[in-house]
C-alpha cells in the first residue's frame, strides 16, 4: 500500500506546487500591472500611444527610485518561480516579462532619462497633441481630464529640471539637430486659450453629459488652460531657447558624452532585442544597401530612364507629377490604398482585428497612433500633409502598408485583443513592431500591388532608406561620422528628399539606435518564413503563417525565433 500511495502522493504535490507557481506568477503579473497603472508609466509602449487619465505620471528623484526598487523586487519574486512547472502559454508571459523586468532593471543604470525630448518628439507635443486622440464620453473622462491639466504645471517643471540637470552633466543634444526645435513648443502658445488644442474637448459634448457639468468643465478648463498650461509652454520654451540650446552638444555621437559608448551599446540591445554589435549591424547595413541598389537599378532599366542613379533620384524629387497637389489629394490616395488593402487581407490572414483606424493629416509626417485598448478609441494612421513636397506619392503604397494593415494597425489591434496578460497587448519591441511593419511593406509584393514601376522603386527606397539607417546611426554614434557624412550617404542612396533626408539623420541623432529596429527585424522574420518554406514545402501556409508571427502580440527577437520554430514543428 505505501509503494501505491507514495508515487501518487508525489504527484499530488508536484501539481499542488504546479498550481501555486502558476497562480504565484499570475499574482506577480497583476501586481506588476496594478503598479504600473498607479504609476502612469509602462515600460516598453509605443510613446505615439500616450493618453492621459487622471494624474500624471512623476519623473521626480523620488518616483524613480520608487519604481527601481519596485521592479527588483518583481525580479526577486520571480526568481521564485519554477518555469518547470508552468504551462506552455505561461511559459511564453514568464519570458516576456523576466525579459522586460531586467531590461528595465538596466536601464536605470543608463543616462536615458536626460534625454526626455528628441528631434521628432518631446513630452510637451505628446502632452499637446494627446486630446485629440481621446474619447470624451462620461463625465468622468472630463474630470480625469481636468486632473490632467491642473497637473502639467509639475509634470513641465519636473521635465525642465531634469534637463537642467542633462545641462550640468553635459548630456544635451547635438547643437544642429536641434535647430528650430522651439517650433514644437510654440503651437501650443496661444494668445486666446479657446484656440488651444488642449481646450478643444470642452467645445463639444457626447448628449449624456447634462448641461450644468458641460458649463462647469468649460469654465474650469478654460481657466486651466489660460492661467496653467499656456503659461507653462512660455516658461519650457524660454528654456529651451535660453538655457538648453546655449548648452547644446558640440559632438554629433553620443560616444562623446560620459557614459555614452555603454548608453549606445544599451540602445542597441533595447531596440533591437539581440546581442549584435555595432559594428555587424553596421556590416549588415552596408550589404543590404548593396543587394537593394541592384534591384533598383533593374527598374530604372524598366522605365527606359537615360541617365545615372543619381540623375534618377533628382527625377523623382523634383518631377511635379510625383507630388499631390493638396491635402486633400493625398489622404485621398492613401484611403484608397488603405481599403484596396483591406479587401486582400482575407487572403494572407485568417485572424483580423475587430477594432478599425482612421486616415488623418498630422503635423509632424507620417506615423501610427495605436488605439487606447479599451475599446473606445481606434487606431489612426497619420499623413504629415504640411509639406506635400515631403510625402511623394511613388511612396505612399510602402507607407501605407507599413502604418495601416498589415503592418501597425493590424497587428497592434490583433494583440490588444488576444487572450493574453495585459502587460503584452500593449508591449512594442521595436525591432518586432517595426520589423512587422517593413515585413508589411515588401508584402504588397505577395499581394500583386506594386503594379506601377515608380511605386516599386518607391517600396525599395524606403527599404534601402532602412537599410542606410544600420549605416549611418551606427557611424555618427559608433564610428565618428559627421553629420554631413551621414546626409551624404543617405542622399546617394534613398529617393528621399533633401530635406526628409536631413530630417531623419537628426532623429537619428538625438534617438540613438531606435532605427536600428526597423532592418533587423524584418531581416529575422523574413528569414523564419523562409526557414518555414524550406522546413514544410507544400505544407506551408502563408495565412497560418502570418497569424502565428501576430497571434502572441509584440516578442523579443529570442523568444519569437523559439514560438516560430516550435509552430514549424506542429506543422509536420
Amino acid at each position: 500500500m505505501i509503494k501505491i500511495l507514495l508515487p501518487l502522493l508525489l504527484i499530488a504535490a508536484f501539481q499542488g506546487n504546479a498550481f501555486a507557481d502558476a497562480d504565484n506568477f499570475q499574482k506577480i503579473l497583476d501586481d506588476q500591472w496594478a503598479q504600473a497603472e498607479k504609476e502612469r508609466v509602462f515600460f516598453r509602449t509605443d510613446p505615439d500611444g500616450f493618453r492621459m487619465n487622471g494624474r500624471l505620471p512623476e519623473f521626480n528623484k523620488k518616483a524613480r527610485s520608487r519604481r527601481k526598487n519596485y521592479n527588483q523586487s518583481i525580479l526577486k519574486r520571480l526568481s521564485h518561480i519554477d518555469v518547470k512547472t508552468l504551462s506552455a502559454k505561461d511559459l511564453i508571459s514568464y519570458r516576456i516579462f523576466k525579459f522586460e523586468r531586467e531590461t528595465e532593471a538596466k536601464s536605470y543604470q543608463q543616462i536615458g532619462r536626460y534625454f526626455p525630448i528628441t528631434k521628432l518628439f518631446g513630452y510637451h507635443s505628446y502632452f499637446g497633441d494627446a486630446p485629440a486622440n481621446m474619447s470624451f464620453l462620461t463625465v468622468k473622462d472630463y474630470r480625469n481630464y481636468l486632473i490632467s491639466l491642473a497637473d502639467f504645471r509639475r509634470y513641465n517643471q519636473e521635465h525642465i529640471s531634469i534637463l537642467r540637470k542633462a545641462i550640468s552633466g553635459g548630456y544635451t543634444h547635438y547643437c544642429k539637430s536641434m535647430q528650430g526645435y522651439e517650433k514644437t513648443i510654440s503651437p501650443y502658445i496661444v494668445k486666446d486659450a479657446k484656440k488651444s488644442s488642449l481646450f478643444k474637448p470642452f467645445t463639444a459634448y457626447p448628449k449624456n453629459i447634462p448641461l450644468a457639468e458641460q458649463k462647469e468643465f468649460r469654465a474650469a478648463g478654460l481657466k486651466i488652460v489660460k492661467e496653467q498650461i499656456i503659461p507653462e509652454y512660455k516658461a519650457f520654451y524660454k528654456f529651451f531657447t535660453e538655457e538648453y540650446m546655449s548648452h547644446c552638444r558640440k559632438e554629433v555621437g553620443i560616444s562623446s558624452v560620459k557614459g555614452g559608448a555603454e548608453y549606445y551599446k544599451s540602445q542597441i540591445e533595447y531596440f533591437t532585442t539581440t546581442d549584435l554589435s555595432a559594428k555587424q549591424i553596421h556590416n549588415i547595413g552596408l550589404f543590404e544597401v548593396a543587394r537593394i541598389r541592384i534591384e533598383m537599378m533593374q527598374i530604372i532599366k524598366k522605365v527606359k530612364f537615360k541617365g545615372s542613379f543619381k540623375d534618377f533620384l533628382n527625377y523623382l524629387r523634383n518631377e511635379p507629377k510625383f507630388y499631390a497637389a493638396s491635402a486633400e489629394e493625398l489622404l485621398g490616395r492613401a484611403a484608397l490604398i488603405s481599403k484596396t488593402i483591406e479587401g486582400l487581407l482575407p487572403q494572407y490572414f485568417s485572424l483580423l482585428p475587430r477594432n478599425t483606424y482612421s486616415i488623418k493629416a498630422g503635423t509632424r509626417g507620417a506615423f501610427y497612433m495605436p488605439a487606447s485598448g479599451d475599446g473606445t478609441t481606434s487606431g489612426t494612421y497619420f499623413l504629415g500633409t504640411a509639406n506635400l513636397k515631403a510625402q511623394p506619392l511613388y511612396s505612399l503604397e510602402a507607407l501605407t502598408l507599413h502604418e495601416g494593415v498589415p503592418g501597425h494597425h493590424l497587428q497592434s489591434a490583433i494583440a490588444m485583443e488576444q487572450d493574453i496578460p495585459k502587460f503584452r497587448r500593449t508591449l512594442s519591441h521595436s525591432a518586432f513592431t517595426e520589423g512587422w511593419g517593413l515585413y508589411s511593406e515588401r508584402m504588397g509584393k505577395d499581394m500583386g500591388l506594386y503594379s506601377d514601376p515608380y511605386s516599386d522603386f518607391g517600396r525599395l527606397t524606403y527599404e534601402a532608406w532602412r537599410a542606410c539607417r544600420l549605416v549611418v546611426d551606427t557611424g555618427m554614434h559608433a564610428f565618428g561620422w559627421s553629420r554631413s557624412k551621414a546626409v551624404k550617404f543617405m542622399a546617394e542612396n534613398t529617393a528621399l528628399t533633401m530635406g526628409e533626408i536631413e530630417a531623419e539623420i537628426d532623429r537619428y541623432i538625438t534617438w540613438p539606435a531606435q532605427a536600428l529596429s526597423y532592418k533587423i527585424g524584418e531581416l529575422k522574420i523574413r528569414e523564419i518564413r523562409k526557414k518555414a518554406e524550406k522546413t514544410l514545402g507544400i505544407k506551408f501556409n502563408l495565412r497560418k503563417f502570418h497569424d502565428a508571427i501576430i497571434a502572441h502580440g509584440s516578442l523579443p527577437i529570442e523568444v519569437l525565433e523559439d514560438v516560430m520554430n516550435d509552430w514549424i514543428e506542429a506543422q509536420n
